[in-house]
């Protein structure tokens, strides 16, 4: 079995996924060409898991990335697990592939691992969202529309209730937001605290001899969620990766259970008043 599936989680589709991705969204302030070689970077680091999506505008960097490490030797396509997102404006069955292509386009690629739907609460219940050929078969080869759910999560929103049902559905948790978050973004919650400066967070670090966004990130690998780490910093993009070779014990685990308040640092007003609008249940 190769590194990567050793690394990685089975999806209800029979498709492996790795526990450790990288995150690349990132403001308007900064460069494209950074999004580029962070992602270069991050591939030299070690990871293999991308997530990325139509909306962040920098697919086509992050293709010519994958396709310069492809090129000088250091990945293959089949050892990149890349995510996209389809977005609101495309969810009508006869635009879904268009987005897709958009995006496939951008990468250089002739296939993405995972494609999400970005705003699920605008779909009505028993919609039909992937296009279908005269015979009623789906265009597209494997579609599941269960393998995973990428949701904000993080010690102070630790999603156990979601990610008890998850796991009873044999869909697997993706977390964004892993170290919690508090700039960048003008739909950011500005007044929350900082999580990796949470003092129980940063003694189980201590006693370690971790970072407290190391310790964040291994509390989720633990209780089985993937987990997106984001820094375009080399040295953090390092640090974050080094979290398989250390165990978290069930004291640990326990005192982070505690630290859930329901925090959300992601807070879209957009949608608040959709009758479906999820971010005002406990979690």
């Amino acid at each position: 079995m190769s590194s990567v599936k050793l690394c990685s989680v089975k999806l209800n589709d029979g498709f492996f996924m790795p526990m450790l991705g990288f995150g690349t969204s990132a403001p308007n302030k900064v460069a494209k060409s950074e999004v580029e070689e962070a992602v270069m970077k991050a591939i030299d680091v070690g990871y293999r898991h991308f997530d990325s999506a139509y909306l962040y505008l920098n697919e086509e960097e992050i293709g010519r990335a994958i396709q310069k490490k492809i090129a000088d030797g250091s990945v293959k396509r089949e050892d990149v697990f890349y995510t996209s997102k389809v977005w609101g404006t495309f969810l009508r069955p006869e635009l879904v592939r268009t987005s897709l292509e958009i995006s496939l386009r951008k990468l250089q690629l002739n296939y993405v691992d995972l494609y999400l739907i970005r705003i699920p609460v605008l779909l009505k219940p028993g919609e039909e969202l992937f296009p279908k050929d005269e015979h009623g078969e789906l265009i597209f080869d494997t579609v599941d529309l269960c393998a995973t759910w990428e949701v904000e999560c993080h010690p102070y929103l630790n999603q156990s209730k979601l990610l008890e049902f998850c796991k009873s559905q044999d869909i697997v948790l993706t977390a964004y937001a892993a170290l919690g978050s508090n700039s960048g973004k003008e739909w950011l919650s500005k007044n929350n605290p900082v999580l990796l400066e949470d003092p129980v967070l940063s003694a189980i670090a201590a006693r370690h001899r971790r970072t407290p966004a190391q310790v964040a990130l291994r509390y989720q690998l633990q209780r089985g969620v993937v987990a997106l780490a984001k820094s375009f910093n080399e040295e953090r993009m390092r640090e974050n990766f080094q979290v398989r070779d250390f165990q978290l014990t069930p004291d640990d685990m326990e005192s982070l259970d505690s630290l859930n308040r329901n925090i959300r640092y992601f807070v879209d007003p957009l949608f608040s008043r959709h009758p479906d609008f999820p971010f005002s249940d406990e979690c």
